[in-house]
Order: C-alpha cells, then structure tokens, then sequence
C-alpha cells in the first residue's frame, strides 16, 4: 500500500527536473510567455522553491537552452570516413531526428534567445553553429578555409536551420527528402562557389573522385548531368 509521500530531491535532481519542465514549456510557449508560477506548477513544486534553485526565469531559460544545444551539438559527431555524401546523409538524418522529436523546442531554441532577451542563450546557439560549421571543416579535411569557401559553410548550416523550421511548420515535404535535399544544397552552394574560387573547385572535385555513383553526391553528380543533355523533340 502506497502512503503518496514525495521522495526530496537532491539539490542537482532538482534542477535538472526544472530544466527540463522549463525546457517542455518553453517548447510550446515563446520564453516571455512563460511565468515562473507555470514552471513551479509543470513541477509540482512553489514559487519560492523555484527560486531556491534558480535566481530569475533567465537564467532557468539560458540552462534550458544549453541542455537542448548540448545535445543538438552531438547529433553533429561522425566519424570521417567513406564517402563525403553518405557522412552528411547520417549527419542529417541524426539533426531531423532532434527537430522531430522537439518539435516547436527546436524553434525555441533558434528563435528563443532574441526573444528572451538573453545574449548569453544567444551566445549558446552561435556555439552550436560554430560546431557545425567546425564539423563540416573536419569532413573536409582542412583547418583554415579560404573566405569563399568559409562562406559557403556558413551559409549551408543556415539553410538547413530554416529547412528544418520550415519542416516544422507544416511537414509537407518528406523528411527523408528533406535530408537527401541539404546534402545536394551543399554540393550545389560549393560548385557555384568553385566556378570562381580555386580552393573550392579542388575540394569539390576531390569530393566527386572519392563518391560513389549510386551514394548521395554521385547520384547528384549524375542527375545534373543528365540536365545539361537537351531533351531530344519528337
């Protein structure tokens, strides 16, 4: 027979258990939507409690949204072997396994930081950014990447942020398409970049001579030259 007396928590239970209500709340909420009284009520706990762990919603904010880019920044991890396409493919797949199982916490977290008006949650997002971007390189193989070449990372981890937004807002494209899609958009943001920039057209190839013809890049390589054969009338 249960008598329902709460088992106390621990200083570090606790706040991990408030991290993670806030995280839930903060997912489906904008952050200045949310009250502490809302956070205190999703744990089962006071307001003052709240406040012996935490100074302020901020900074229960700014912990919520480095636990969410800690493990974001681990969907990146791969190993650099095999083909470059196949690589980004498992990297994608890992990414859309986050935003799927977030949902609108992922938006949260892009979208969250201005909106709470913290920089310090900003600061944790460029991290995650900057992670990507460093990943990309270490696929690469290189360490300091020439401006257009830099560029053409940057701007591929901000196309797939607003990628998967956008999937996020009505799921109309398959997932798995969408997956396949950001690896050709990196393929085609370094080929546009390569036809002006030699150390880009160098990786580029170096790309292409190591991908199979059936793997992501190759099948690309192979559809697109396929477009440049004009159709034949009649």
């Amino acid at each position: 027979m249960t008598t329902g007396v709460r088992r106390r928590m621990g200083v570090e239970e606790r706040r991990q258990q408030l991290i993670e209500v806030a995280l839930e709340l903060f997912s489906h909420r904008s952050p200045e939507k949310v009250s502490i009284d809302d956070i205190a009520t999703a744990a089962g706990i006071s307001r003052p409690l709240v406040y012996h762990y935490f100074p302020g919603k901020h900074s229960l904010y700014e912990e919520a949204v480095r636990r969410a880019a800690d493990e974001l920044t681990a969907r990146f991890s791969e190993p650099a072997e095999g083909p470059l396409g196949a690589r980004l493919l498992r990297v994608m797949g890992r990414y859309f396994d986050f935003v799927e199982e977030h949902g609108p916490g992922f938006s949260a977290l892009l979208r969250g930081g201005s909106a709470a008006g913290s920089p310090h949650a900003n600061a944790v997002i460029d991290e995650v950014r900057s992670t990507a971007y460093e990943q990309v390189l270490h696929h690469l193989g290189i360490e300091g990447p020439g401006p257009r070449l830099a560029l053409v990372i940057r701007s591929w981890v901000g196309l797939a942020e607003t990628t998967a937004l956008s999937w996020l807002d009505g799921r109309e494209i398959p997932r798995a398409e969408l997956e396949l899609q950001l690896v050709h958009d990196f393929v085609a943001l370094a080929a546009v970049a390569a036809v002006s920039d030699e150390e880009t057209r160098l990786h580029v190839r170096r790309i292409a001579e190591h991908e199979s013809p059936d793997g992501p890049i190759g099948d690309l390589f192979v559809r697109l030259g396929e477009l440049a054969v004009p159709e034949q009338e009649g």
